[in-house]
């Protein structure tokens, strides 16, 4: 399945196939048949693995229902909130060159999260891979309305209720919208829980670059990551200044991966003129991925919406990621440029 072209004509007729409804089934554990030799198992059996949770790679995790938010990254915005709890977190690129987040959450929950901003079109090509997740936004652009009424999720927005939202903390708005996960999750019910998108975890592969720092580069700007021995993450230090949490804290993953996604620009634009990007995050591709002090080149592929993202070595070889919060920067695959 194709994501749109540049084209609006074009983009009119792909985009409500491209976001036909899917749904995928979590992945369950499933337990070994008892041994017919004996109806009561051995006190000495070895007991089932525990179950990692398929976004984070973390044991015992809840596999909880899939939640997916939309944040402010710009200075304004900053500290932003509740971040640090998310187990993904996607960095793409929007109007004037800038930067938007995604927050996905599954495995836990925090108090609150913001501040929430509007969605882009984008969004709506990385979501069908979660089957059909619960999504928090406030506002979109009238255009664009109708393509996330056709898209496989569960809109709990701003727009259409307040109820999960309130306005509070230092910024002026629109800068102080806020959400409480647990209410945006009581309003969709039938959300779909977390699944394999991809993702594979374990001891990191051979080879790899030791490097102390990685900066991923936007038209008007950059996010750099910096080892922490101690904490075992990558630290986010964005357009020169120490990304903090408002929680505490630095904002930062312990698997980074800057994943190389041809840029266009979508039939959608600001009240400016400037033009909404469009990241390709179906097909294939380049990647640099972050773990453990080292950069490993890599590989991406993505065969349809529906379907996660692969990561490979430069041999071929599952790409594992470090267990723990994983950041997807999607920048384009060449230099910085503002469709």
């Amino acid at each position: 399945m194709r994501c749109f072209r540049a084209t609006s004509a074009v983009a009119a007729v792909l985009v409500p196939t491209a976001l036909v409804a899917c749904s995928k089934s979590p992945v369950t554990a499933v337990a070994s048949p008892p041994s017919l030799a004996s109806a009561d198992p051995s006190p000495s059996s070895t007991p089932a693995p525990a179950r990692a949770h398929p976004f984070t790679g973390a044991p015992a995790g809840a596999d909880g229902p899939v939640l997916a938010v939309k944040i402010d990254n710009t200075k304004s915005a900053k500290p932003q909130l509740g971040l640090r709890s998310a187990d993904i977190v996607y960095v793409e690129q929007v109007e004037g060159g800038l930067s938007r987040i995604m927050a996905v959450f599954s495995s836990k929950l925090p108090s609150r999260i913001g501040p929430v901003r509007s969605a882009r079109i984008s969004d709506l090509h990385l979501l069908p891979q979660f089957g059909r997740p619960a999504f928090a936004y406030s506002g979109v652009q009238g255009k664009m309305k109708p393509y996330v009424a056709k898209a496989p999720l569960i809109d709990v927005s701003q727009d259409r209720s307040n109820t999960g939202y309130t306005r509070t903390g230092p910024h002026a708005a629109p800068y102080n919208l806020y959400g409480t996960p647990r209410q945006l999750l009581a309003r969709a019910p039938g959300a779909s829980r977390a699944g394999d998108i991809g993702f594979r975890f374990g001891p990191a592969p051979d080879g790899g670059k030791t490097v102390s720092s990685f900066t991923a580069r936007y038209p008007a700007a950059a996010l750099k990551f910096t080892w922490s021995p101690g904490e075992k993450r990558w630290l986010v230090t964005q357009d020169g200044h120490p990304d903090r949490a408002g929680e505490g804290g630095r904002q930062g993953g312990a698997t980074i991966v800057v994943q190389r996604a041809h840029t266009t620009r979508s039939q959608f634009h600001d009240f400016l003129g400037n033009y909404t990007p469009l990241v390709q995050t179906v097909g294939t591709g380049k990647a640099t991925v972050l773990r453990d002090g080292k950069a490993y080149d890599a590989r991406w592929s993505r065969p349809s919406e529906k379907d996660g993202t692969t990561f490979t070595t430069a041999s071929g070889a599952p790409m594992t990621f470090a267990t723990g919060q994983v950041w997807v920067v999607l920048v384009n695959d060449g230099k910085p440029t503002t469709p």
